[in-house]
């Protein structure tokens, strides 16, 4: 921290108004409506104060702090008796990192020592008490907690002592005050509400004012206006007045005007709008404003002519213990000068512009807001752009207004800041303030912080401080001082630029001042590498030196060519940096990307040498060629830079030094000829790097003759038409300068001609746009064109696809309407004998588009079109022969090269639908097409069906039965039908239904036919999902080609079960025959492989006929039943007789498991009995011993046995539950009813109003008891058609009316509107003992529905559903009851582990 000294002046010249910003405000930010209308000064007063919808006006420009870095601070400031209760200080509060840039150290702060000294010395000699409150003017004064006012001079001088320990025991702390304009005046608020005037000059009292405002109260805030006769007071019960002081007779009075008064919202703030001596004859000054702050909303108001409210601007919800706070400040805006308020609870911050426009009307206009996050404890405005606030952390944050930036941040927690808590709370005078003024006060220090002229005095508990602004060399030379040198470059930087935040000390035009910048950056770059060079590190890795060069010696490069001070960067920093010799390299790799970027354009020579001998010597070959490409490489030796770009392979960076060195722009070319020229002309395939050499030169050559200089810039003027006729000439050479014997002409065009064709082209093509009003030009390229047709064509070396590039390109050329080539057109015919020769199949594909290709440029009316056809069609050119009939309308011809195309055999059909689809062709070219589709629907079908049946169905859907006779073959016909019936269906069912094609149903019936010829399979999967074939038509076709499976179910959708079992039951027996069968085959040895067995052929028989049975047995009677099943049993069992000897034993046991099936599925229809006595009678069980068939009689009685069983635990269950349910019943229904209260809930008296009055009480369950005559007279009741009284509870009826409006008494379900069990009591004497008798005990049917649904609340899971869901789970198990071949395992109750699940009855809560 630094010291000011005693001589300092507290008024710096910071302070006068810099109308040189002017021009920098962003007119933008204040872009915000006006308020026209202002309110009333009445209409305020009686607003009520606890509004919560806020006042909000509409505001597009809002701080974003979506990025802001917050972090939380805490302080612990002593507390003194006069600061008030300083445990906010504890919470931590988030603060924000706005910054950026670098800003430095913006305030500087200084300790008062001499005011300091004096506040403690006064405490101890005198008993002045502790400071309690500070202002500044011309001097300063500190107020104490004994009632004395100090006043100090500007070099800390004490003047004047006024008051006196006796008056302050009377009048209390002081706890406000104020100066005027002129510094003569100062008013005292004390803390019991008196407020005494001195004069300045002489420490004389002049006036004592006792009655200004109601007594008990401290004074808050006293503060003089522009007009010295004029002050405003606030005291602690939160109400304002204007003081108006006289002279008359040699009287001095005071006179008192309640401006706003407490009663209507307390004001805990008042700032009045001061102005500067040159501003006096501002507009807005006459009005003599003053800002209020209210514990809910801002108020400003005009105090003269006449008192009048301008604007009020509610808060909003805000925290209860947040401080409101004011500030105003002249900001010049848009040109003008005028004043804005700003203001805050909490953390947001609001300004207000105050102006007066032309025609005398005064606005007030909401501006930008800036969001802290923190809670402000105070708000100063330093200068016109910058805030300085303070939050309840005790940190200090300085702000830049246009920018919402923060610029610094200071703790000021040793000041240990002075807090007035003990004034809002009114201690002095008993303590008499509202709960919400006391809690804004535990965090005010109105008095303890003032500003001045661009400063800002802190009052602490033994201290005095001041903050003042640091001009901007300070700012630079605090920073040097730290050694962050990066840091005060930056900060230099930005002041600089302009752009720099709460600027002192930089006067005069921009230049100047960025001169005055400049010198202050040398001298830090100096400094900078003087240290550099110091505090490099001389011990230690390589890497570590090499670390410490890279973050300073790019920084001062940077800086230095932002100066435009190459001198200094070369001349003397450089010959600093060069005595290391890690700096020397940092440094020079550092020069590359701004060589690069164009920066740096000119190097002196030494350096020049150094940074290309460095980059070498550290193989960088590619930062070498970037950084030469870029330089002006005059000055150096240009055969030594260019071998060693040639050893390199630096190819740009040698090209560039022969143009920009030499002027010579042929060398290059010759160079890269001789590297790429031999393996051409030899055959030999080119390596990476020769075809990277092949493409650098098709570039440079295409730069050289547009005029653009390679690899970048432009040829100077005077060069281009120079340049453009030397490529030229150099390319039409006959032969090269080093040519032997055997050199073929024109090496250089026939070398990039075989380099690559069309970039060679199209380097031509663009010079023929770029030259078209360049006669030489355009001789040069016709000479070029020719050269090409003579090499090209008379000579075989070339593929066709190059040669094809060669006339392609003629053709585009020649197509243009401005062509000046000239092209013999036999040459055209040569090409297409060549392309189109029948003797050479190699490369059909390519020459046969290299063609399409030429066509499509316009070379087509290079020739004659029969003879194109006619060689296209001998050699099967297609696509050829297709472009020709496009163009003459043949589209029906264009299907033959679709069908004779082997590789576009496939595109046909959506060639077909898309010239039958869409609009452009005429009727009659497309009823050719479609005749021409139908001639050719076999090969279309053969090609593909599915495709074919899309087709038919689109665009011939009444040409389905010739098509079908059309097809001679038996199978394409079923594949075409089948794929017709998907396309349809799939239509009928898709998200977008098409069209549907609906065939007849003898074409149905076709294809059932080739189904059951074909795939016969499938057939009944197709039946099922068809509905368009007629039943006995399907039927007989189906028994025609014996598809038994499909037979029966068209017998059974036709109603015939018997049928339909009859013809599964004979498929049965066969595949039962076929399993005897072959059995005595394998005895021979003659048994074949298949994919399936005949025993699974069996079975999945079997399983179709038993599911035929069940869906017949459910409408049949049990005779009909016993003519289905018992057939079935029969044949199962029937073959069973001829499987003997030991090898069958297999085929019975599972032959004897599908009889078994049988019988389980039939015994769900057949009586046992029926069943047992039937395999009595059959031959394999009624002969021999009863054990062949005990497994069967077992398990068919186990499964009686569990059967009942099962039926008899399920009824004691119910009964169980019924007698459970019943008896809960009457013990719900039989219990007594407490009353809750011994009243009428009606009449409000005794249930017995007189002991011989036999009143009928009616008790409800919910509590509540009612004389029935009440009910009565209040028709709570109604008679049921059983003659019976039904009471509802009047009080819980009227409560849910209140809540959901009128509801149906009689609805079930709703809370207690009627009572479980209603008891008619007779309250009559009986005796002595007077009991009560009741009379009846009814359920009227709304009740019993109400106790149903409770008992199925309260009711556990369904006895019937847990019974089922075992019998469910034992199904598997109940299957294999009847196997015989496990007789001892059969049965449920042989194991131990069976057992019924279920659950006890559930609890109720009694």
């Amino acid at each position: 921290m630094s010291e000011s000294p005693d001589t300092r002046s507290l008024v710096s010249a910071s302070s006068q108004l810099n109308l040189m910003e002017i021009d920098t405000i962003d007119d933008k930010e204040f872009d915000i409506p006006q308020v026209d209308t202002p309110p009333t000064l009445e209409s305020i007063l009686n607003e009520p104060e606890d509004e919560e919808e806020p006042f909000i006006l509409e505001d597009t420009c809002l701080l974003n702090t979506e990025n802001i870095d917050a972090h939380s601070c805490e302080t612990s400031s002593l507390a003194s008796s006069d600061s008030g209760d300083r445990t906010h200080l504890k919470r931590k509060r988030k603060t924000v990192e706005l910054s950026t840039t670098v800003h430095g150290s913006v305030l500087r702060h200084s300790i008062l020592k001499g005011i300091s000294a004096q506040i403690v010395s006064a405490a101890d000699k005198v008993d002045a008490g502790l400071p309690t409150a500070v202002t500044v003017s011309g001097v300063i004064v500190v107020g104490t907690s004994h009632g004395l006012a100090l006043v100090f001079d500007l070099n800390q001088a004490l003047r004047l002592c006024l008051g006196s320990t006796a008056t302050g025991a009377e009048y209390g702390a002081v706890s406000a005050l104020s100066i005027n304009h002129d510094c003569t005046r100062l008013l005292c608020g004390f803390a019991k509400g008196h407020i005494t005037m001195w004069d300045l000059a002489n420490g004389k009292l002049l006036r004592t004012i006792t009655d200004a405002h109601p007594p008990g109260t401290a004074i808050l805030h006293v503060k003089f206006t522009d007009d010295p006769t004029l002050a405003v007071c606030n005291d602690s019960g939160g109400s304002v007045f204007e003081l108006a002081f006289r002279r008359l007779m040699g009287m001095r009075t005071c006179e008192s005007r309640c401006l706003f008064s407490g009663s209507k919202g307390e004001v805990c703030n008042v700032e009045p709008l001061l102005t500067a001596p040159d501003l006096k004859d501002h507009p807005i000054t006459q009005y003599s404003l003053l800002a209020m702050a209210s514990l809910t909303k801002i108020l400003v108001i005009g105090l003269k002519p006449s008192l009048k409210v301008w604007m009020t601007f509610p808060y909003g919800k805000t925290d209860p213990t947040s401080v409101p706070q004011l500030a105003w400040q002249f900001v010049p805006v848009q040109k003008v000068v005028n004043p804005v308020l700003a203001f805050c609870r909490g953390d947001t911050v609001h300004f207000l512009l105050v102006k007066k426009d032309e025609t005398g009307t005064i606005h007030v206009i909401k501006q930008r807001q800036l969001q802290l996050n923190c809670d402000i404890i105070s708000l100063n405005w330093i200068n016109s752009r910058t805030l300085v606030v303070m939050d309840s952390g005790e940190k200090l944050r300085v702000v830049d207004r246009p920018s919402q930036e923060e610029l610094e941040s200071l703790d000021v927690a040793e000041v240990q800041l002075v807090y007035n808590s003990s004034h809002f709370k009114s201690l002095a005078t008993g303590g008499n303030v509202s709960q919400a003024l006391a809690l804004v006060g535990e965090k005010a220090c109105y008095q303890s912080v003032c500003s001045y002229t661009g400063q800002m005095v802190l009052l602490g508990t033994k201290s005095a401080h001041i903050l003042t602004l640091r001009n901007w060399r300070e700012r630079v030379d605090c920073l040097l001082k730290q050694e962050r040198f990066v840091e005060a470059l930056s900060l230099a930087w930005s002041f600089h630029e302009g752009t720099a935040k709460a600027v002192l000390g930089l006067f005069g035009d921009p230049a100047k001042r960025k001169g005055v910048v400049a010198d202050k950056m040398i001298e830090i770059l100096f400094q900078y590498v003087e240290r550099s060079v110091k505090k490099c590190p001389e011990h230690g890795k390589i890497q570590v030196m090499e670390q410490h060069f890279q973050d300073m010696v790019p920084v001062m490069v940077d800086y230095c060519l932002q100066l435009q001070r190459t001198d200094l960067l070369f001349n003397q920093l450089y010959t600093r940096l060069v005595e290391n010799c890690v700096a020397r390299g940092v440094f020079l790799e550092s020069l590359e990307p701004y060589i690069v970027s164009e920066r740096l354009g000119c190097v002196t020579a030494p350096v020049m040498r150094d940074l290309l001998t460095h980059l070498q010597d550290n193989n960088m070959m590619d930062s070498v060629e970037n950084c030469l490409i870029h330089l002006d490489i005059t000055s150096l030796d240009i055969q030594q830079v260019v071998q060693m770009c040639w050893d390199n392979q630096l190819y740009d960076a040698m090209i560039y030094v022969f143009n920009r060195g030499m002027n010579d722009y042929i060398t290059p070319m010759e160079k890269l000829f001789q590297v790429i020229g031999p393996p051409l002309r030899e055959g030999r395939a080119l390596t990476d790097e020769q075809v990277v050499m092949g493409n650098k030169l098709l570039v440079y050559i295409s730069c050289s003759l547009a005029g653009r200089a390679y690899p970048l810039g432009d040829i100077p003027e005077d060069l281009v038409s120079q340049v453009k006729n030397q490529v030229f000439e150099f390319l039409i050479r006959l032969h090269s300068a080093e040519a032997g014997q055997e050199e073929e002409l024109y090496p250089y065009i026939r070398t990039l001609v075989h380099f690559d064709t069309p970039e060679f082209l199209n380097v031509l093509a663009l010079t023929l746009e770029d030259f078209k009003n360049d006669k030489q030009a355009l001789e040069y390229q016709q000479r070029i064109v020719d050269i090409l047709l003579k090499v090209m064509v008379e000579n075989s070396d070339f593929t066709p696809s190059q040669v094809g590039c060669l006339f392609t390109f003629l053709a585009r050329q020649l197509a243009k309407p401005d062509n000046t080539l000239f092209v013999n057109r036999k040459l055209f015919d040569q090409v297409l004998e060549f392309l189109c020769s029948p003797d050479d199949d190699t490369r059909h594909t390519e020459r046969q588009q290299v063609l399409l290709e030429l066509l499509q440029v316009g070379g087509v009316i290079q020739f004659d079109e029969g003879r194109l056809l006619g060689l296209a069609e001998k050699a099967e050119f297609y696509q050829i022969c297709e472009f020709l009939y496009e163009q003459n309308h043949l589209y029906d011809k264009i299907l033959d090269c679709y069908l004779r195309d082997p590789l576009r055999k496939e595109e046909i059909f959506n060639y077909i639908h898309n010239l039958l689809s869409m609009p452009g062709y005429s009727s009659e070219e497309k009823h050719c097409v479609w005749e021409k589709a139908l001639l050719h629907i076999a090969e279309l079908v053969t090609l593909d069906p599915a495709k074919s049946a899309d087709l038919v169905a689109m665009h011939f859907p009444e040409e389905v039965r010739p098509i079908i006779t059309r097809l001679q073959d038996d199978h394409l016909v079923f594949q075409f039908l089948r794929c017709l019936l998907d396309q349809s269906a799939t239509s009928r069912e898709g998200p977008h239904p098409q069209p549907l094609l609906r065939l007849s149903p003898d074409l149905h019936e076709l294809h059932i036919g080739l189904l059951c010829r074909f795939t016969p399979r499938q057939l009944t999967d197709f039946l099922k999902a068809s509905q368009d074939y007629r039943l006995e038509e399907a039927v007989q076709i189906t028994e025609q080609y014996q598809v038994h499976e499909a037979t029966s179910y068209l017998l059974e959708k036709k109603g015939d079960s018997h049928g339909a079992f009859q013809v599964l039951l004979k498929t049965l027996k066969d595949k039962l025959g076929a399993v005897t069968s072959e059995k005595r085959s394998e005895e021979e040895g003659e048994t074949g492989r298949e994919e399936e067995s005949p025993l699974q052929r069996v079975e999945g028989s079997l399983g179709d006929i038993i599911a035929l049975c069940h869906r017949s047995s459910q409408s049949l009677n049990q005779e009909q039943r016993g003519v289905l099943w018992f057939p079935l049993l029969e044949a199962m069992m029937s073959p069973q007789k001829l499987l003997k000897g030991p090898d069958t034993r297999t085929t019975s046991e599972v032959l004897k498991e599908l009889t078994m099936k049988v019988l389980n599925s039939m015994s769900s229809f057949i009586p046992l009995p029926a069943i047992i006595q039937r395999i009595l009678q059959d031959p394999v069980y009624g002969k021999g011993k009863l054990a062949e068939i005990q497994g069967l009689i077992l398990g068919m009685l186990e499964t009686f046995n569990y059967e009942q069983t099962l039926l008899e635990t399920t009824t004691s269950l119910l009964n169980h539950d019924l007698h459970w349910s019943l008896s809960h019943l009457r013990a719900a229904v039989s219990r007594g009813l407490h009353p809750r209260q011994d009243h009428c809930n009606i009449c409000l008296q005794q249930y017995r109003r007189r002991q011989d009055s036999p009143d009928d009480i009616i008790i409800f369950s919910c509590g509540h008891l009612y004389h029935c005559q009440c009910l009565q007279r209040k028709g709570s009741g109604h008679a049921e058609p059983r003659l019976l009284q039904v009471w509802s509870c009047y009080k819980c009826i009227s409560s849910q009316r209140g809540r959901g409006g009128d509801r149906v008494t009689t609805e079930t379900g709703r809370g207690r509107s009627t009572s479980l069990a209603q008891t008619n009591v007779m309250s009559r004497e009986a005796g002595e003992d007077g009991k009560k008798v009741f009379a009846e005990t009814t359920l009227d049917p709304q009740q019993s529905q109400s106790w149903d649904q409770l008992r199925c609340l309260y009711r556990g899971p369904s006895r019937l559903a847990i019974l089922s869901e075992i019998s469910h789970c034992h199904g598997n198990e109940k299957a294999g009851l009847l196997n015989p071949s496990q007789p001892g395992t059969g049965s449920i109750f042989h194991s131990e582990n069976f057992q019924l699940k279920l659950s006890p009855p559930p609890s109720v809560e009694e």
